[in-house]
């Protein structure tokens, strides 16, 4: 096959790939919110019992944060992690498709709202840091109804689902900003007038945007982006969380502290307390984190990949 035959023929495997996960994500969204909650337990039990990357790469990353744990209590903990990553899979047809009056319901509890009052009294920006925890894409419409937001977003890896997820994402008034040097401006200058961004700090920065800071002991490539905006803007950050209830019951949405060095001038300090919050964060329900993200992708080269061993 030729190399232009190959693209072509990879083009429209992304193509059809798109239309699938479209036509998944609005048949989730008509589903009644428990019915989300049976059908994503079901994903992740399935994730559990089959042989796949996401259940490789949870096992990898659990081993590496818990190594205490018995073999049995790995097996736990890896089925449970898979059921929480298979239920924001099926909640994405509510997070990207229902209006706003359909979500609020789903807003049961708030912890942290001091916080938030604090921040908003100080009349600068907001940096609200959101892990993937919980359900992070839900984050987006509450701080859109509060305040002119704008999100950081890394394209998906299929092409064709871009368009799709930022007319979603940005269906209440949001501003999305590519992860480039354009999308960091965006930020910036939506940071000096005194409106919210949203940035998932534990996306892997590449090799010229971070460093190595330790992530439970290991290190992980960790954003220096976070400490670069304080700086630039003097904007106050704000962890963000929304955890899963159980039973189907909703969600509670939690504002976390910063450490004040998450702005340090010093890279290592910067990126080691921002980690630190980031784990402060999984402490609130460590199954919903997402494990199944490569987060330490690209080790140093004096340690051993998990991924591949």
């Amino acid at each position: 096959m030729s190399n232009k035959s190959a693209k072509t023929h990879k083009e429209k495997e992304q193509v059809w790939t798109g239309r699938l996960l479209k036509s998944l994500i609005i048949l989730f969204s008509w589903m009644p919110y428990r019915l989300t909650q049976w059908v994503g337990a079901g994903i992740g039990r399935l994730l559990f019992w089959l042989p796949n990357s996401n259940k490789r790469i949870v096992q990898a990353n659990l081993a590496a944060v818990y190594p205490n744990l018995s073999p049995s209590e790995q097996q736990q903990k890896i089925k449970n992690t898979l059921i929480e990553l298979g239920k924001v899979t099926a909640e994405l047809g509510a997070a990207w498709c229902w209006p706003y009056q359909r979500l609020t319901p789903l807003l049961k509890e708030v912890k942290g709202q001091a916080l938030l009052d604090k921040a908003n009294a100080q009349n600068k920006g907001i940096l609200f840091l959101a892990p993937h925890m919980g359900n992070w894409e839900l984050i987006g419409p509450i701080v859109s109804a509060q305040h002119t937001a704008t999100f950081l977003y890394r394209p998906p890896n299929v092409p064709s689902v871009e368009s799709f997820m930022v007319q979603a994402r940005a269906r209440f008034g949001a501003t999305l900003a590519p992860t480039n040097l354009r999308g960091v401006r965006t930020l910036i200058k939506a940071l000096k007038n005194q409106e919210a961004t949203v940035i998932l700090p534990d996306q892997d920065p590449g090799e010229s945007g971070g460093v190595y800071a330790p992530f439970y002991g290991r290190p992980a490539r960790t954003m220096t982006l976070v400490s670069k905006l304080i700086q630039k803007t003097d904007c106050i950050a704000l962890f963000i969380v929304l955890e899963r209830l159980p039973k189907a019951q909703g969600f509670c949405l939690h504002y976390l502290p910063v450490d004040p060095k998450i702005a340090s001038t010093n890279e290592q300090e910067a990126t080691s307390a921002l980690n630190q919050g980031i784990e402060q964060c999984i402490q609130i329900a460590p199954e919903q984190y997402l494990w199944g993200y490569k987060r330490y992708r690209k080790p140093p080269k004096t340690m051993a990949d998990i991924y591949k061993s």
